[in-house]
């Protein structure tokens, strides 16, 4: 909240207290794209003449009403320099010293996009020796918006070297340091993502308005963030009794301890280990009850027994059936000691009240472990507490807040991190994003082209744009369990339709016990890949191999594959392939033997006499899919049917 509305007030102010200055996506150490118009613009008092400095070229210019000027200097090719830049008026002078013209990259995206240097593999090797002083990043902070900004209230320019490295993106990392060797150009690389968003807060009023796909959200859009927290309480209180009407006043949190309580009509079900906002609690910041029926044997009784219910630092008070057991604040593990004689045999009644976490207060509502870390302890064993969903309910009689989360809404990302850049030369964008749609991928097949669009005609630019397809993550389910993974991957395949548009396929670097897979390199060096052939005219082998076309041949599918001149083959030593799966009429489908044959791919199993369809890579976490081409690039997972998957009829209505 504070950093929203210091945010807003420096732009309210802006007039009262102006001066001149450089739009702060200007400043020492720039990269300025070569090769294209190059605007620069920056604040002043209304009706001020201004006079701009580069390159030994003079221009001057007058402020508007609002108080920003603009200036455009002709294309330029790299090289030469460090340079100078001036603005000058009849008080002051204003420098930024030591700029670049070279190629200047967007990066956004979500938090594998934000991974920093220092977090991935092999940072202490590659930290020490990342003296690159031709790159330069700018990053853009974390800022939320409800308007369109003119400016962004901080940041600078940092050379890459040992001590700025480590913050850098990851991924950014390795494409600019790939792009400068093989170009000998300096790259500017401005950063500008957000950990767990979504595409949609990356999309502009506008846009959505004008588009089929979103056009029905800006009514529902919040125009402060008083309304967007009354939104969130109108929305919890349907999660919790199924009625807005509901009079949350005339709720009395006493009864819960009653005996004859009836907890069954508590309407929200979770699981309480993880972050309750990615289990459908958005934004909610405050107390809860959590309640549950738990059988105890006859022997248990008279045992003294430990409560072990993970990790949780806010407030934590314990009642079973009906009765306060324990109330405390826990620095690390909750363990509470139960007395003989608490519990009685059968059915009893346990219900816990927590508040947001504290240490790290980021974490909010949730405890922290894994389902193993939640269980009842005493000499005859262990009970498990997670086996089952507990019965949820917020606190209305507590005091709460709404989170200002990054994909509580549509536009504000787009309003405070992208705005302000607009107009700012690059050669493209690279995005790296898709995790936090995964859910509404059917919608992603238009909302992600919709938010490419957007970008390239407020630039005024048909700029290059190549993407990271998500990663592997989670279960590795088959086609008759479904995926949104898969799904979510299909709809960034589709986007390639788009001109100038690339795909990194990067389900063979993932890990599917962590959402953030730490092999930044490989990622990197695959959109490194991308732009040296798109962007850059090199003769190189940059996708794997991409699905063609398919026709069936008796009990056998066949598969042809767009190879880019490259050779088919798998990636490890046994030789056969993995990853395909076929199905006929029945729609069920069965894990394929494949086998290799010039650029197509002969699938069979013996359950399917007559297959009519195929899929290869067809889960949230595909590790086991090996088809690569003989570069080491792995092939696009890919479908050849069109039948109804997990994900299409669920909207973006935050």
């Amino acid at each position: 909240m504070k950093k929203f509305l210091v945010f807003s007030l420096f732009f309210l102010n802006f007039t009262a207290n102006a001066q001149l200055k450089f739009a702060k996506i200007f400043g020492d150490h720039m990269v300025l794209q070569r090769n294209k118009i190059i605007n620069i613009w920056g604040f002043n008092t209304p009706e001020t003449a201004v006079r701009i400095s580069f390159k030994g070229v003079e221009k001057t210019i007058k402020t508007d009403a609002s108080g920003k000027w603009t200036v455009e200097f002709e294309a330029t090719n790299a090289g030469g320099g460090p340079y100078e830049l001036t603005a000058t008026d009849e008080n002051e002078t204003i420098k930024i010293s030591d700029v670049l013209v070279g190629e200047v990259w967007l990066c956004s995206g979500q938090s594998n996009m934000e991974w920093r240097l220092k977090q991935a593999n092999n940072a202490q090797t590659e930290i020490p020796i990342a003296n690159f002083p031709e790159i330069r990043q700018f990053e853009v902070p974390h800022l939320m918006s409800f308007e369109l900004e003119k400016d962004l209230p901080e940041g600078s320019w940092k050379v890459c070297n040992p001590e700025n490295a480590a913050e850098f993106s990851a991924v950014a990392y390795f494409f600019a340091k790939e792009i400068s060797q093989k170009l000998n150009v300096p790259v500017g690389l401005i950063h500008s993502s957000w950990g767990g968003s979504q595409v949609e807060s990356w999309i502009s009023k506008t846009a959505m308005e004008n588009s089929e796909v979103l056009k029905y959200y800006p009514s529902l859009l919040a125009k402060n963030w008083d309304e967007d927290a009354q939104k969130w309480e109108r929305k919890l209180i349907i999660q919790s009794f199924g009625d807005q009407k509901i009079d949350i006043s005339k709720i009395k949190e006493t009864d819960y301890l009653a005996s004859v309580y009836d907890f069954s009509n508590w309407k929200l079900k979770i699981r309480p280990n993880g972050q309750w906002d990615w289990k459908g609690i958005w934004a909610f910041r405050g107390s809860a009850y959590l309640h549950r029926k738990l059988n105890i044997p006859l022997a248990w009784v008279s045992k003294t027994t430990i409560f072990n219910f993970g990790k949780n630092t806010g407030d934590f008070e314990l009642f079973i059936n009906g009765k306060l057991i324990n109330k405390a604040i826990y620095r690390n593990q909750v363990l509470c000691t139960i007395a003989p004689n608490t519990f009685k045999e059968g059915s009893n009644d346990i219900l816990i009240k927590t508040s947001q976490n504290q240490d790290p207060s980021w974490w909010a509502m949730g405890f922290v472990g894994n389902e193993s870390d939640f269980y009842l302890n005493s000499d005859l064993g262990q009970i498990p507490l997670l086996d089952i969903d507990w019965e949820m309910m917020p606190s209305f009689q507590s005091p709460r807040k709404y989170e200002h989360w990054m994909n509580n809404q549509g536009t504000i990302l787009y309003n405070a991190m992208i705005a302000p850049i607009v107009g700012y030369g690059i050669q493209g964008a690279l995005w790296y994003q898709g995790e936090s749609n995964a859910g509404r991928a059917y919608q992603y097949r238009e909302s992600f082209p919709l938010m490419i669009k957007n970008w390239r005609q407020d630039w005024h630019d048909d700029f290059a744009f190549y993407f990271v397809q998500l990663s592997s993550y989670g279960p590795q389910q088959s086609s008759n369990e479904g995926s949104a993974w898969a799904e979510l991957r299909e709809a960034q395949t589709m986007t390639l339709k788009l001109p100038k548009t690339g795909m990194a396929v990067t389900t063979d670097v993932g890990n599917p016990n962590d959402i953030h897979p730490t092999n930044k390199k490989d990622v990197g060096y695959r959109l490194a890949l991308q732009a040296l052939k798109n962007t850059y005219n090199q003769k190189i082998v940059a996708s794997g191999p991409e699905y063609l076309s398919h026709k069936i041949q008796g009990n056998q599918l066949v598969i042809s594959f767009k190879t880019e001149e490259s050779k088919l083959q798998t990636n490890d030593k046994y030789g056969y392939l993995k990853g395909f799966e076929i199905a006929g009429a029945d729609k069920k489908f069965y894990f394929a033997k494949a086998e290799i044959k010039g650029n197509t791919i002969i699938l069979s199993n013996t359950k399917v006499s007559k297959p009519i369809a195929a899929r290869y890579a067809w889960s949230d976490s595909p590790v086991e899919a090996n088809l690569f081409n003989d570069q080491g690039l792995p092939a696009v997972p890919f479908r050849t049917d069109t039948w109804p998957g997990l994900t299409e009829k669920v909207q973006f209505e935050r």
